[in-house]
């Protein structure tokens, strides 16, 4: 396990095995099965997302379905992530010399991994065209732009959001790219991951990064508010401020995640930082949570929990959500609002004095990233559907096509859980 000291300084037990640039892959082959399985179920159940994210439909009814493409896509990539994996365990046996010296090996498959998933057009029926919007996508949210409604706007939000549930993978992937080019003697991408590698504020940029993209772009729809005509329906823009000061309290929580880091020297085991930034980070760490905590449940999923004159409307016979329901019954709703919650907070296992040095590990570090990539998956489901209800006031709809790969055009009608008659 993570902290055994018979392993040399340099390389934790769960590193030998599990590298830094192989743990960074896995989390983004993850997310290609997870997309997947969100495309599939909300196939399922008729939620017409293509047409939110404007994406164009399939040229024949004989193309495979969306979510049988991107699975297609996943289970290449995993594929090539099993070979490589297995390679390197059997040339490495563990041993931290070869671990270290083999480190081009993961970021090979790395390289690999992002050049079929966004650049290389491989295989046909990877939907090369999907891939395609998908950079498009990238490229324009990378500066923190955003399209207008006609143009899926919608996707670019999405996208955006799920990159900043990445924070911390890429600057997991910034770190190993350091670690590999780093002209000191030692220095490898397979090494203990010094995430102070390239100066005490590049990786803390790094995390930033997603959180300022989404703050633009809640900028942008508010000057789009402002410019155009002022309607009940539109307001007068207040709520896009409001969403860009949730992403804005992300920053305090960085920046003295970094403070406590610089003064302690990053490594293991550190002594107490100055208990001031420490509280400082508290605070900072539950305005960002419970804000965020909020904005998913009354505007991301216009549940209606928070608002004590619309949980209590006589039509709606489910306390707190709202009265159109689709993803499942209202007791999974619950049971993700508390989970939601739950993961928001990961950051208090820190509080206590044993669990604190057990998040530090790297194994514990990869297991609270993949919560989060969890818990975004979770969001999307809910976050679609919700776009959904705003932008059809009916049901029965059209399931077509979206972001990575294409599909069919076909009429489907899945199981609905509807408080309306």
């Amino acid at each position: 396990m993570d902290g055994d000291p018979a392993v040399e300084p340099e390389l934790d037990s769960f590193s030998l095995t599990f590298p830094l640039p192989y743990r960074v892959a896995f989390i983004i082959v993850l997310a290609v099965w997870g997309w997947g399985i969100n495309l599939h179920y909300l196939y399922l159940i008729g939620i017409d997302v293509p047409s939110l994210i404007r994406y164009p439909g399939r040229p024949s009814p004989h193309h495979p379905t969306h979510h049988l493409s991107t699975y297609r896509l996943a289970t290449v990539l995993s594929s090539i992530y099993a070979f490589a994996l297995l390679v390197f365990w059997a040339f490495t046996h563990r041993n931290p010399e070869l671990v270290l010296a083999w480190d081009w090996l993961p970021l090979t498959y790395l390289a690999i991994l992002l050049g079929v998933l966004i650049f290389v057009p491989v295989l046909k029926n990877l939907s090369h065209g999907g891939r395609q919007r998908l950079r498009s996508t990238l490229k324009r949210i990378s500066v923190g732009g955003l399209a207008e409604a006609k143009d899926g706007k919608f996707g670019d939000i999405l996208l955006a959001d799920v990159l900043t549930s990445y924070a911390k993978v890429l600057a997991d992937l910034y770190v190993a790219l350091c670690m590999f080019f780093r002209s000191e003697s030692g220095s490898s991408a397979t090494a203990r991951p010094d995430r102070g590698c390239g100066g005490a504020v590049v990786v803390p940029l790094v995390m930033a990064l997603p959180s300022l993209i989404r703050l633009r772009q809640c900028l942008i729809e508010y000057g789009r508010v402002r410019r155009g005509r002022i309607t009940d329906a539109s307001g007068w823009g207040g709520q896009h401020l409001a969403n860009a000061l949730k992403y804005a309290t992300a920053f305090p929580v960085i920046v003295f995640s970094a403070l406590q880091r610089n003064s302690t020297g990053g490594q293991p085991p550190p002594p107490p930082p100055p208990a001031h930034y420490y509280r400082a980070w508290i605070v900072a760490c539950a305005v960002n949570s419970l804000y965020s905590f909020y904005w998913d449940v009354a505007k991301d999923w216009d549940l209606t929990l928070f608002d004590s004159e619309a949980r209590n409307a006589p039509d709606l016979k489910a306390f707190g959500l709202r009265r159109r329901l689709h993803v499942g019954p209202p007791a999974l709703y619950y049971c993700v609002i508390a989970l939601d919650l739950l993961l928001r907070c990961t950051w208090s296992l820190k509080l206590s004095p044993h669990l604190g040095r057990i998040a530090d590990w790297e194994g514990s570090i990869f297991v609270i990233e993949l919560l989060e990539v969890f818990r975004r998956w979770v969001w999307i489901f809910f976050r679609v559907e919700t776009e959904w209800i705003r932008n059809t006031p009916t049901t029965g709809l059209d399931v077509d096509d979206i972001l990575l790969p294409d599909y069919h055009n076909h009429n489907i009608q899945g199981p609905r859980y509807e408080d309306d008659d």
